[in-house]
């Protein structure tokens, strides 16, 4: 533990708290030595002096900044550090608050000050050190809670600093202790203990996994970059993956600060994100529950003014989008229901009677689906099983395709692989391969009816076959949704979601040995995905059987895992992938005719009569033929 301070600490001079407030300093440094700041390449840097500048009881004149990384490498203080530079002061203020409320709900204590600029420090001190990495992905964890704060200082051992109370600003004043000095000279003198530290971690379980998950992806990257430069021009060093770029209006709806160039106030700011959720099919209700949580930087441009104003641009940015979209189908315009909500075009019928036959109703569909939930999860499964990875794949793709039953109020599948692909969190070639397997195993449940041409993809029909029709009748319906993939298993994998909806599913809380029996999985791998459930606090065994967390809301889960971005990202890359596809079909099947091929100035253009008769005519030019 680290002990008091000197005498030379202890007794500052009351006339003066900014100097009261340094003597914090070495309470909080990682090293006994700070740095002076100064402005370098337009930039105001704490560059590393000559000789190193001792802390001592006077605060120094210029901005000062402590180390926070000791000789070792390890951490002894966690400083958060919420900049106004990367969101506006309410938002800084809100993230402050927020982190407070992580911080006390873990037991930890911390102390707090304010720059001239208004951003916030959080110093949280520990009676044992962390390395370097355990307290940057500590910080890491805690920025995605927090879009204001900066990891930086926790992000550089060499160079990592951070300025402390009573050190000088660089625009003027101080930074001004928030915290009481009393309190904040016992908190920095007893410290957290480690068990605070465990109840941080399991409080930010979510956002350590999606850390790690893509410190994995982007060793993987780089490792497969280095192979290819390696074998292309020999030995070459690899190059770093490229990060998700977030969308510009997000970040404004996040943050609060926006292009002034393109967005001259306030006012257009907010219209162009209100525009854009008006444009992804958000409700006025969805806008106002997300001002409170991730969007608090759209809170922060109406200020004072949400619940006059919200209304009336909300109103405004919906006509908007509403004169700007593109034209429906006649079907969608007369309030038809119809299943080609994707890059589809409608199905033509394959002969027959030239008369389309009429669409099953809306409660004949659910009752279809019910049928096939029953024989779904008494046969099906079973079969899938013994297919090995595959078959888990295969089980998720039939889910997928009664989900879309039950959505659209179809039993006609006119959908592409990557609909199928997003709805699953998987590669559409994979689906591609996936789908005549299902169709071969599905024992007549699913058969194709058309193949893709063009613009149009594959088309199946879903039906309950003959022999399985008493035996879904002889079944109970039961209660609840089927799930493809819910959007936090798109992160967790498929035995997770195996897993969890054997849970859900059991008339009783189950055993390890039971969920290997109900789901085919070897117990080895549910024991590694059942732990992660724990962990993230999805499931809980009590008296050696699993139940579900009620408490935890998977929407959110999903949000912290990253699962939402993941699947921006999927779609903007298959809208793409579509139109590149669309415009070579318009290129390649739309004859490009130059205008000499439309009209020939030296032919001779007339129109022959009417022949009275015509089939007499034709017997004689064949002859003459």
């Amino acid at each position: 533990m680290l002990e008091a301070p000197p005498a030379l600490y202890a007794a500052p001079r009351r006339d003066d708290s900014h100097a009261a407030a340094w003597i914090l300093a070495p309470l909080i440094a990682g090293q006994q030595f700070y740095r002076l700041g100064r402005w370098k390449d337009g930039r105001f840097q704490y560059p590393r002096p000559t000789t190193p500048l001792q802390i001592t009881r006077t605060p120094p004149a210029r901005p000062a900044a402590v180390m926070l990384h000791d000789v070792d490498g390890t951490v002894r203080t966690l400083v958060l550090d919420l900049d106004t530079s990367k969101a506006r002061k309410t938002v800084v203020d809100d993230d402050a608050r927020r982190l407070g409320e992580i911080l006390h709900a873990a037991d930890l204590a911390y102390v707090e000050d304010e720059s001239p600029s208004g951003g916030r420090h959080l110093y949280v001190p520990l009676q044992e050190p962390l390395t370097a990495a355990e307290a940057r992905q500590l910080v890491e964890a805690l920025g995605r809670r927090a879009v204001s704060l900066d990891p930086s200082p926790h992000q550089n051992i060499v160079h990592g600093c951070i300025r402390v109370p009573g050190s000088a600003h660089k625009a003027g004043g101080h930074q001004r202790l928030i915290t009481p000095h009393t309190d904040a000279y016992g908190i920095l003198t007893r410290r957290n203990p480690t068990s605070a530290v465990a109840n941080l971690r399991k409080a930010l379980a979510p956002e350590l996994h999606r850390i790690e998950q893509q410190r994995r992806t982007q060793e993987r990257a780089t490792a497969a970059t280095a192979t290819v430069r390696t074998i292309a021009k020999g030995t070459a060093a690899p190059l770093a993956p490229s990060a998700g770029i977030e969308r510009p209006l997000r970040a404004v709806a996040r943050t609060g600060l926006y292009d002034t160039s393109r967005y001259p106030s306030d006012s257009e700011a907010r219209m162009a994100v209100l525009n854009h959720f008006s444009a992804c099919h958000w409700t006025l209700d969805q806008v106002r529950a997300g001002m409170t949580d991730q969007f608090v930087g759209l809170a922060a441009l109406y200020g004072a003014k949400t619940d006059r104003l919200l209304p009336v641009e909300w109103a405004k940015a919906q006509a908007f989008t509403a004169t700007t979209a593109p034209a429906k189908d006649p079907a969608q315009r007369a309030g038809k229901k119809t299943a080609h909500k994707y890059d589809t075009s409608p199905t033509s019928f394959t002969g027959g009677s030239p008369n389309p036959a009429p669409q099953p109703s809306q409660h004949s569909i659910h009752q279809l689906v019910n049928d096939l939930e029953n024989v779904l999860y008494a046969t099906l499964d079973y079969r899938l099983m013994e297919r090995g990875r595959e078959g888990i794949h295969l089980r998720f793709l039939i889910r997928a395709v009664l989900a879309y039953m039950r959505t659209m109020e179809t039993n006609i599948l006119d959908v592409g692989c990557r609909t199928f692909a997003l709805a699953l969190g998987k590669s559409h070639a994979t689906i591609a391969r996936l789908l005549p397997v299902l169709e071969q195993v599905s024992a007549g449940i699913l058969t194709r009816i058309d193949r893709a041409r063009g613009r149009n993809a594959d088309t199946y029909a879903v039906q309950l076959p003959e022999n399985f029709q008493q035996f879904a009748r002889d079944l109970t319906w039961r209660k609840g949704k089927i799930h493809a993939i819910r959007p936090v298993f798109r992160v967790l994998g498929d035995v997770s979601a195996l897993a969890y909806e054997a849970i859900e599913r059991g008339h009783h809380s189950p055993t390890t040995a039971d969920l290997a029996r109900t789901t085919g999985i070897s117990r080895r791998a549910l024991t590694d995905h059942l732990a992660g459930m724990e962990a993230l606090q999805m499931i809980r065994r009590h008296h050696g059987r699993w139940e579900l967390v009620a408490t935890t809301n998977l929407a959110q889960l999903a949000d912290r895992l990253g699962a939402a971005e993941d699947r921006e990202a999927q779609l903007t890359r298959y809208r793409k992938e579509r139109a590149a596809w669309h415009a070579w079909l318009d290129r390649h099947l739309i004859p490009q005719l130059n205008e000499h091929e439309l009209y020939d100035a030296e032919a001779e253009e007339y129109w022959l009569p009417p022949l009275e008769d015509e089939p007499e005519h034709q017997r004689v030019l064949w002859q003459a033929a």
